[in-house]
């Protein structure tokens, strides 16, 4: 009986065993079914995808040319080591050895060769691999060609290692030219880029940050080859799915003439340095400006022909990435040298201005053969505004006022259209003659320039004034009740000041005052612009009326030199000057080169063939020396180029900017000793045709490596290669 129990509950005990094992049969089997049938086709193309990486090759980037095919920017061949991950795992300890050998090899510390190797990620940055683990890794650019030569010799030593040639970016300054802040510079691609919808960008790709480089970015890059590889379970490469060739960037040809670049970086920097040696009365104080601008437009197009910005700096710098204490010094100078200040600066452009306010005057209906009272001093109320150093000439023409600067006849006028707009208690639309006329010359707004970062400039009419005190009210009313007590403590009349102006910018700040119409009449109070803006409002009196858009680029070539594109010049607005006003104002201009404040620039100056208009500007700043002004257009009765530069803290116009105006026109007009000499004229006309290029396509880059590498053995037959430093014209441009 007992034993027949037993049997009972063994039966009963393998039965449910078996039930268990039957249930888990099923699972396993549906489960098998879910994986292998169901979701099979998933699951196989996720294996695929984990068998297959992405190698990128960067694309040799295009050149950027001058408008007679000088470059710019370019490519040269370096001689670059590279180590591949893949071979160097397979080494005993990672191939600590064989690192620790390459580090003393190439000068460098095992330490920062290993932070080279490393993939870059979240965690881990600069310094850091970006690209593919399964493509070799350069750690070190422009080694010399006798290290190369060992590794390749020794490469039992130097397993995965190798030295080949290499592109990389190069500034190589034709006749000098610097042109750094057009320029621009390269820096690694960042994630979010990376990650934009739509990018083709690869994670070793150099992205422009700057200038002429980001502007055209996409032009200049080309298009990245890329490879799939298939890897084995343990990571290796074990061969190439497919390939795509990359394709080279195109090249930028600029409107930028080098030769004469140069000579505008070197005649800035020359009156920089000049005012320090110049006594400024006013201010009972020598010249003290650091920085300042230079621009060269074609009248007839808006193309910018050299646009310098001082301070500056070498853009070598950035070729094969910038540490960061060197970005850290040119970022933190005072003045950085990576403003540019012809497009990005904004001054006050003192008497200059008078064109704009010339041109509101006779669009206005004042006569241009009117008398006009040039007094010392003119009043409005309690306040007096006075003319340049109390100069007074009595009634003269609206010519000779132009000519000799006389402030108070354009104060006067400005006055005069303020009561006629209804003053204090303005009309139902005021005309704003001046302010009108400023924004139909495009102040006060970003001329188009084609680079990044543009200011605007500033135009204070009735809308910006009211606009800012909205902004401003606050902090006016707050300072209007507790003064300026850091000012005060140095300066107590400057505080005093202040504090009175914060009461009355609180109670009607946003009134359009009789002192501000004055004030901007004559360049001062509410009015900055750019040294690009005052240029083109020069270029748009001397053609007539027809704004341009300023621009940079002329044309882009493919690698093998065929034209894909060229710029046409883009008509931003006509601006109403009459014929009857711009022969006013073109013969009005070119007395002050000849008897008037710009006439001792222009004392030997062969006016009778090569007539120049002009006009200086000092315009006045708080507590700092003069802004020095001067701009100009010729010739005179056929126009072709304005010039304008702007000095902070320069001085006069006529002192510091317009001489060295006068050298950049001398060199591009061919003066010399008071006559004009056209064979040594360097572009007395913008030129009409683009640089040729042989079928041969793309410069030449400088090789100083054999482009063979290892090199050859020589022969006595063999033809010296050029060094890095040869400036022998590239073949297949036009040279000057």
């Amino acid at each position: 009986m007992y034993r027949s129990r037993l049997l009972d509950t063994s039966r009963a005990r393998m039965g449910v065993i078996q039930v268990m094992v039957l249930a888990l049969m099923a699972t396993l089997g549906g489960r098998l079914w879910y994986l292998q049938v169901r979701s099979g086709p998933h699951y196989r193309a996720a294996a695929a995808a984990n068998d297959l990486r992405t190698v990128a090759t960067p694309a040799v980037r295009g050149a950027i040319l001058d408008d007679q095919g000088h470059p710019l920017v370019d490519n040269r061949t370096t001689l670059e080591v590279t180590v591949d991950l893949d071979t160097l795992r397979g080494e005993p300890n990672g191939g600590a050895v064989v690192l620790g050998r390459l580090a003393t090899l190439l000068g460098q510390s095992e330490q920062q060769l290993a932070e080279k190797l490393r993939l870059c990620s979240p965690t881990v940055t600069q310094p850091c691999w970006a690209g593919s683990p399964y493509q070799p890794v350069p750690v070190a650019t422009d080694v010399p060609a006798g290290v190369g030569l060992e590794i390749l010799e020794e490469g039992e030593k130097f397993p995965g290692v190798t030295a080949q040639p290499a592109a990389l970016r190069t500034y190589p300054a034709p006749f000098g030219a610097n042109a750094a802040q057009i320029l621009g510079y390269l820096s690694p691609v960042t994630p979010a880029e990376l990650s934009k919808p739509g990018s083709d960008l690869q994670p070793t790709d150099m992205v422009g940050r700057a200038g002429l480089e980001q502007q055209y970015d996409a032009v200049l890059r080309g298009r990245p080859g890329v490879a799939e590889v298939a890897v084995d379970s343990l990571g290796r490469a074990v061969r190439t799915v497919s390939r795509r060739a990359a394709v080279p960037g195109d090249d930028v040809v600029t409107t930028i003439d080098a030769h004469i670049q140069a000579i505008a970086e070197k005649a800035l920097a020359d009156a920089v340095n000049a005012t320090h040696g110049v006594w400024d009365s006013n201010t009972g104080s020598y010249g003290k400006a650091n920085s300042g601008a230079v621009v060269v437009l074609d009248v007839n197009t808006g193309a910018v022909v050299a646009m310098a910005s001082y301070p500056t700096y070498d853009p070598n710098v950035w070729t094969g990435g910038i540490s960061s204490a060197a970005y850290a010094r040119l970022a933190g100078a005072n003045p950085t040298p990576l403003l540019d200040r012809a497009y990005q600066g904004e001054y006050p452009p003192g008497s200059t201005f008078k064109a704009v306010t010339t041109s509101a005057m006779l669009n206005d209906g004042f006569p241009a053969g009117g008398s006009y009272d040039c007094s010392p001093d003119f009043a409005i109320g309690r306040q007096d505004f006075h003319n340049f150093e109390g100069e007074a000439y009595g009634p003269i023409s609206l010519k000779r006022a132009i000519e000799v600067s006389c402030d108070t006849v354009f104060y006067r006028v400005a006055y005069q259209m303020w009561l006629k707009d209804g003053g204090n208690n303005p009309v139902a639309h005021p005309l704003d003659p001046v302010q009108t006329m400023a924004l139909d010359f495009g102040l006060g707004s970003k001329t188009g320039l084609d680079l990044p970062g543009e200011a605007t400039g500033l135009i204070q009419d009735r809308a910006e004034k009211l606009s800012s005190w909205q902004a401003n009210k606050a902090d006016w009313c707050a300072h209007a009740q507790s003064g300026y007590p850091d000012v005060a403590a140095h300066d107590p009349t400057r505080a005093a000041y202040l504090k009175e102006l914060a009461r009355e910018n609180c109670l009607d700040g946003f009134q359009f005052r009789g002192g501000d119409a004055v004030l901007e009449a004559i360049g001062q109070g509410g009015v900055e612009v750019t040294p690009l803006q005052l240029a083109r409002i020069y270029a748009t009196v001397a053609n007539g009326g027809t704004l341009y858009r300023p621009h940079l680029l002329k044309a882009v070539l493919a690698p093998n030199g065929k034209v894909i594109s060229t710029y046409k010049p883009q008509v931003v607005a006509h601006v109403p000057i009459s014929p009857a006003a711009r022969a006013f104002m073109i013969n009005a201009f070119e007395g002050v080169s000849q008897a008037g404040t710009a006439s001792g620039v222009y004392s030997a100056w062969p006016q009778n063939q090569i007539p120049v208009g002009a006009k200086t500007g000092t315009a006045d700043v708080y507590g700092q020396n003069p802004t020095s002004v001067f701009a100009s257009f010729l010739p005179a009765d056929h126009p072709e180029y304005a010039v304008a530069m702007m000095v902070p803290q320069g001085g006069q116009g006529a002192q510091i900017s317009g001489p060295a105006i006068e050298k950049i026109e001398e060199a591009m007009f061919g003066v010399q000793n008071g006559k004009a000499v056209p064979a040594t004229a360097l572009l007395p006309t913008p030129p009409a045709r683009l640089p040729a290029i042989t079928p041969g396509g793309r410069l030449p880059v400088t090789f100083p490596y054999p482009q063979q590498w290892p090199p050859a053995p020589p022969t006595p037959q063999a033809a010296a290669l050029p060094s890095a430093t040869d400036t022998t014209p590239s073949p297949g441009r036009s040279r000057r």
